[in-house]
């Protein structure tokens, strides 16, 4: 597999990401890919190695994932969860991950409700002179790697199941339409497809997606080619010969204030349903990372049609993208 040009020790963002770190994600998770579908599904690639899954805060998708993807890879895995931890004792985030470092973690893989934690797991990690790796799993509004590495997988694996690649999305229009202002996911995905030359359309009301969310974007210090990236506070022009639609959940958990008039008149000048579709080119599909407030981002029966809804795949495609991750940080500590 792919890994003489990987020399990433965390993955803790999609920001600084180049080309070539894309593709061999995507070239190794192919690989896993296959793996799954053999009748015998792990290989001992992190055999003596352990995983460690904390997630300070609730997840079903994500966790469950990473779980799979490191047995697969036949690590030993710990799974965290701080309702019953010692954190409720007063222990703190960072004595957490020492305890965990101390049990002989190899890669921790954290997602928690403020951004940054897991950056400062990995310079705690970095300072006290360990090969631990941080991988990040979802912090706050801040990034999501892996989801939107999964939905990059997904999607360049639709267009060329054999050899998905980044160029395969250079001037496909993707829409990503709903809560972009609190999306993680929407952060990260933005960055992957921008490094792939995609022409990236977001649409939201001025509430969930305002001014400078634009700023944002830029001051990342990430170039951003003319024609590449487009906001919009409707949601036709975003949807008009688009190639993909990507709809984000509304997080009302993380919403401060009274961003929306109606869950009832969200859906109807911005969910996602057949009839809208058809501004899209024929060949549309919609992704969507879960969990989906059914009627309300996206109608019930797209969700479940398989002509084009990629959501049950992008579940699929999670396992072996998180495999991919899990051994490229890994492969160097065996």
């Amino acid at each position: 597999m792919p890994t003489s040009t990987w020399n990433r020790h965390h993955v803790l963002s999609l920001a600084d990401f180049t080309p070539a770190e894309y593709d061999i994600v995507l070239q190794t998770a192919a690989s896993f890919r296959e793996v799954l579908s053999r009748r015998t599904k792990k290989v001992p690639t992190l055999q003596g190695q352990v995983v460690a899954n904390l997630f300070f805060e609730p997840s079903t998708r994500t966790r469950s994932s990473f779980e799979i993807a490191a047995k697969r890879l036949s690590a030993d895995t710990l799974n965290f969860s701080a309702a019953t931890s010692s954190m409720t004792k007063g222990e703190t985030i960072l004595d957490t991950a020492k305890t965990y470092l101390a049990m002989g973690t190899d890669i921790m893989v954290i997602r928690h409700k403020e951004a940054g934690v897991p950056n400062a797991i990995a310079d705690e990690m970095d300072r006290l002179g360990v090969k631990v790796s941080v991988l990040n799993a979802g912090d706050g509004q801040h990034e999501h790697p892996s989801q939107a590495l999964l939905d990059l997988f997904t999607i360049c694996s639709l267009i060329d199941p054999a050899n998905p690649r980044l160029e395969l999305l250079k001037d496909k229009k993707i829409a990503i339409v709903g809560d972009i202002l609190h999306s993680r996911v929407a952060r990260s995905n933005i960055w992957s497809l921008i490094a792939s030359g995609a022409e990236v359309h977001l649409a939201a009301p001025p509430t969930l997606l305002p001014k400078f969310f634009s700023e944002y974007i830029y001051a990342e210090g990430i170039e951003v080619p003319p024609g590449k990236l487009f906001i919009h506070w409707q949601l036709e022009p975003a949807l008009e010969n688009a190639d993909f639609v990507m709809t984000l959940r509304l997080q009302k958990e993380r919403m401060t204030s009274h961003l929306l008039p109606s869950l009832r008149e969200y859906h109807q000048l911005f969910g996602i349903t057949r009839a809208k579709l058809q501004l899209c080119q024929p060949h549309v599909k919609v992704l969507h990372p879960g969990p989906v407030n059914r009627g309300v981002e996206i109608s019930s029966d797209l969700m479940d049609d398989p002509e084009f809804s990629l959501i049950q795949s992008q579940v699929t495609s999670g396992v072996a993208v998180r495999m991919a991750l899990l051994y490229l940080l890994g492969s160097g500590k065996t």
